[in-house]
């Protein structure tokens, strides 16, 4: 063979072997959205999310957050809840960059930018005296694929429904009355909402003074049907103390949140019996689940599922034990757990609710003493 012979050969050679390679990578990478952990059972905090909130905005206590169907993060958080010295209202002098009260609602992007805030209003569309209607009462945010907000005012007896830009759209309850978990017209203490758009109901877990999930049109606020634990009738009888949970067929104090799953179910968090209970969406009950049971009552605060498919994993808020748990939503075993007690990032103090959005990153509010939100991206 020729010298010219032999270097046409190791060239083709050399050629077959980096398209084989190249074949090779091609069939065997994975698509980029493939990478997406939808269903993850560990995470790790994005310590710089949100931004620095701008004007000087300092975030009070966050009861309620909730990502909408574009991966915006919506938070209703308590101005009232600072106190003097949080936002320099105090003897001393005025330090005009730094503080003041956040508005009520926030609107954010998933790298944190404020995308849009607003006033909670009342019924008259005007702004609320925080010593009034609101103070301390907000409780539970819920954005529906329409981008109507929803809110919840647990003090006052009332869910009310706002549009994206904050123009009230419709009350349900009436502001300071309510009347015992089986009027179907009043509420009692609603702390959070679901929105069932194809049947425009909306569900409400119903709350801090009733023990009940109940069920309005999501236009009209007419109402359709309500149910208690185990699906049965409400009552606002004495219930038996927790180490008796077993026989408890009432939710207790508080119905603290609702979650509509894409295969129809209801998962409704009980909290002071430490238990998840699950219906179908007419109240039939399905079945349910204990949280830390021998951690005692209040440990289930608020749940979300996972992205997937199947969304095969629930998320849940332990605000005792200051974690947050996975659980198989099919066998209702726990997959694992993160955070702990602590201020630092990543950590907990009452975290109180969560949300995740469609790429698989979860997001907390909490209450006193963390006063924040928090980002989680899953392990890859």
């Amino acid at each position: 063979m020729n010298q010219t012979n032999l270097v046409n050969t190791v060239l083709f050679a050399l050629t077959i072997s980096f398209m084989a390679a190249c074949a090779s990578k091609s069939i065997s990478e994975e698509p980029a959205e493939a990478k997406i952990n939808l269903a993850a059972t560990d995470f790790q905090v994005d310590a710089f999310w949100p931004k620095p909130l701008p004007n000087g905005w300092v975030l009070g206590e966050t009861p309620g957050i909730h990502v909408d169907k574009n991966d915006h993060i919506w938070i209703v958080q308590r101005p009232a809840s600072l106190s003097p010295r949080e936002v320099r209202n105090e003897e001393g002098p005025y330090i005009p960059e730094c503080c003041s009260p956040a508005p009520s609602v926030i609107q954010f992007d998933q790298e944190g930018n404020v995308l849009n805030s607003w006033e909670v209003l009342d019924s008259a569309n005007q702004e609320v005296d925080g010593n009034q209607l609101w103070i301390g009462s907000e409780h539970g945010i819920y954005v529906d694929d329409s981008m109507n907000v929803w809110l919840g005012n647990a003090k006052n007896h009332m869910v009310l429904k706002y549009s994206a830009d904050g123009k009230l759209l419709l009350q349900i309850g009436v502001k300071g009355k309510t009347n015992g978990s089986n009027d179907t017209q009043l509420l009692g203490g609603p702390a959070d909402m679901a929105v069932d758009l194809a049947a425009n109901e909306v569900f409400i877990a119903d709350g801090y003074a009733n023990r009940r999930v109940i069920v309005f049109d999501a236009t009209t606020g007419e109402y359709k049907r309500h149910w208690g634990g185990f699906g049965e009738q409400p009552h606002d009888n004495d219930l038996p103390p927790y180490e008796e949970v077993d026989a408890i067929r009432s939710f207790k104090t508080a119905v603290h949140a609702i979650v509509l799953s894409d295969d129809g179910l209801l998962y409704v968090v009980d909290r002071s019996n430490s238990r998840v209970q699950i219906f179908q969406k007419d109240g039939t009950y399905v079945n349910q689940f204990f949280v830390a049971k021998t951690s005692g009552p209040g440990t289930v605060w608020d749940v979300t599922l996972s992205r997937d498919p199947q969304q095969s994993k629930i998320y849940i808020t332990d605000a005792k034990n200051m974690k947050v748990w996975v659980y198989d939503r099919q066998s209702f075993e726990v997959q694992g757990t993160f955070g702990s007690g602590g201020r630092n990032a990543g950590q907990f103090g009452w975290v109180h609710c969560i949300s995740m959005d469609s790429e698989g990153n979860l997001y907390t509010s909490e209450v006193k003493p963390g006063l924040r939100v928090q980002k989680f991206e899953p392990s890859k």
